[in-house]
């Protein structure tokens, strides 16, 4: 694993700086990117060691700037994106386009203008969710990205082999994008959460670190999509 370098857009926080703790305690080199500077250098001291990018994830000029920055590398890890969500007649279009411009188009743009740049053997990990297979009051546009995410997992798993290219579609996870929520009414909703699942707790973002190890490591992962939900789908 030593000089081994892996990208992670949206390393900066939750789940994606989770990963990225992971993989440089395994020897990975780690390059993050995110839009905030300040939540890139709080992250690189968590990390202890590594790099880091601003960047805009729905500005495909910059994304292609930044993988001529960083040069060739081995695993690409996407986890950045905005989080939308309220009654599909009441939500405004574009707040359903920015949330589609973030989540599936930074993605795909990631893959596309990365992927010349991946070094035989590696592989793309993007980020969905179980909202795509099992879709809830108030995110239909979520529901579509994340559905749309798992199709193009499997597209690109054919397309670009022998690159490998998997998805992570997680359940729910603590990570900051609950902030917004009042202390009191996110932590009742995790216990509810919690009861209905077969795990009987809500996911950390170290759990989805985990599964990003597992699809950087297994030479033999490719067209999976994972889910990481204690259970969400079968109950």
């Amino acid at each position: 694993m030593e000089h081994k370098k892996v990208v992670i857009i949206g390393g900066s926080s939750g789940m994606g700086l989770a990963s990225a703790k992971m993989l440089s305690s395994l020897g990975y080199e780690i390059v993050i990117a995110s839009r905030s500077k300040d939540k890139l250098k709080k992250a690189l001291l968590e990390i202890g060691k590594g790099e880091s990018y601003a960047l805009d994830v729905t500005n495909e000029k910059e994304i292609a700037q930044f993988f001529d920055f960083v040069g060739p590398f081995d695993h690409l890890v996407t986890c950045a994106a905005s989080f939308t969500m309220g009654p599909f007649l009441k939500m405004a279009s574009k707040e359903a386009r920015d949330f589609f411009d973030s989540k599936f188009w930074g993605q795909y743009l990631a893959a596309k203008l990365g992927a010349p740049k991946i070094r035989k053997g590696g592989s793309i990990t993007f980020f969905c969710g179980i909202a795509g297979q099992k879709p809830f009051m108030h995110f239909a546009a979520g529901s579509a990205i994340n559905a749309a995410i798992e199709g193009l997992t499997r597209a690109l798993a054919l397309e670009l082999s022998p690159l490998r290219v998997n998805a992570i579609a997680p359940g729910t996870v603590v990570t900051p994008v609950w902030d917004s929520v009042p202390e009191k009414e996110r932590l009742a909703e995790f216990e509810k959460t919690a009861l209905q699942l077969p795990a009987k707790r809500v996911g950390q973002p170290e759990d989805i670190a985990k599964a990003v190890c597992y699809l950087v490591q297994c030479g033999y992962a490719t067209g999976s999509i994972v889910y990481v939900d204690g259970g969400a789908l079968i109950v």
